[in-house]
């Protein structure tokens, strides 16, 4: 039998990465929320279903699986029979104070490395151990960006010239990092926002700041690379890998722009899909940029993340083409202008799980040139 599960995670406000598991009903072992198929509903759709019945989570789910794990089920009458679960990445906005299975299960956060020894399920261990949920540290970003425009402010003065012409190999890894933490941030502000809600504005504005914060890392970056005598990388590698992040958080602001413009409060079911897909890639991003400090240690990783963001780009552009195609035959005859405007929408967020998959491209040139 085929079953479908989330992979519940958050950060804290403290920027400690958790994600969570329940007890199962019966054998009371801790497992993720899952369930078997809903006829109606898309796996990830009725996986997200699963978190709101046992755990009452609230969240965005990516629509392609991270992977899968087999296990018996266990029947009434004592026997038992091999399940597969496909397991979905769930960023979690919001925990609700009731849900139907309350009191049923037990819920506990976990850490990535205490969940995977929680679990019985091999297959399971090693994705729990190897899953990198963002760490998005407002403090250490802030402090950079902070740094990045007093670096704005002095770059012409005797001091910063003289001080230019000095060997080192700049701070090139911290400000990739911080710029992927920014993308992952207006990432799930864009997430959340495709939910609708009163709230649209408040998300609205998080994607604007995290993109102007996201620009100010970029300009100190192209000026380092100008004034650093010694790079990790080449130069051009460097410029081109936080170009095509920071194409990516700036598709996330005119996508929002967009969003404002228009006065848009409700989207269709593939616009948030998309949504999903750009969350994941966003993580993966974060996940993928402390591993570019040794490039051949970590080969291996970085050759699975950015495949998995190529694939999710492939996925991104199939989710694309069947909404856009529904939203003609709704809307383009009786409503022409809600078809155009849909198109819009629909046309940067394709953009943006471009540019991310422009980022994989780098970094896998960078494997290959320097690993």
């Amino acid at each position: 039998m085929r079953q479908i599960a989330v992979l519940p995670y958050r950060t804290t406000d403290a920027g400690l990465i958790e994600v969570m598991l329940i007890t199962s009903r019966d054998t009371r072992r801790w497992v993720l929320p899952k369930g078997n198929r809903i006829k109606g509903l898309k796996s990830h759709e009725a996986a997200s279903h699963e978190a709101y019945e046992e755990a009452g989570l609230v969240g965005i789910a990516c629509p392609f699986a991270i992977g899968t794990y087999h296990y018996r089920k266990n029947r009434k009458d004592g026997t038992s029979r091999p399940a597969i679960v496909d397991i979905f990445p769930f960023s979690v906005t919001s925990q609700l104070d009731s849900w139907p299975e309350q009191g049923e299960r037990d819920l506990r956060w976990f850490t990535p490395a205490d969940a995977a020894d929680a679990v019985d399920e091999p297959e399971l261990k090693d994705i729990l151990s190897t899953f990198q949920p963002p760490v998005w540290n407002p403090g250490f970003t802030e402090r950079l960006v902070t740094a990045a425009r007093r670096h704005t402010a002095e770059r012409f003065t005797i001091v910063r010239w003289f001080q230019a012409l000095l060997p080192k190999q700049g701070n090139f890894f911290a400000q990739f990092e911080a710029h992927a933490a920014l993308s992952v941030a207006a990432a799930d502000a864009l997430g959340k926002l495709l939910q609708g809600g009163s709230d649209m504005p408040l998300h609205c504005q998080e994607i604007f700041d995290r993109e102007n914060d996201a620009d100010d890392i970029i300009r100190d970056v192209l000026v380092d690379v100008r004034k650093t005598l010694i790079t990790p990388f080449d130069r051009t590698a460097i410029t081109s890998l936080i170009g095509s992040m920071d194409d990516a958080i700036d598709q996330m602001n005119q996508t929002a722009k967009a969003i404002t413009l228009y006065e848009l409060k409700e989207f269709e079911p593939q616009m948030r899909d998309m949504a999903g897909i750009i969350v994941e890639a966003a993580r993966i991003t974060a996940d993928a940029m402390p591993l570019l400090r040794d490039l051949g240690r970590n080969a291996t990783r970085l050759h699975s993340l950015t495949e998995r963001i190529v694939k999710l780009e492939g996925h991104a552009d199939e989710i694309h083409d069947a909404g856009l195609k529904l939203l003609f035959k709704a809307k383009g005859e009786k409503s022409p202008m809600a078809f155009i405007i849909g198109r819009e929408i629909y046309s940067h967020l394709e953009k943006i799980t471009d540019r991310f998959e422009d980022v994989a491209n780098e970094i896998q040139g960078l494997v290959l040139d320097h690993a």
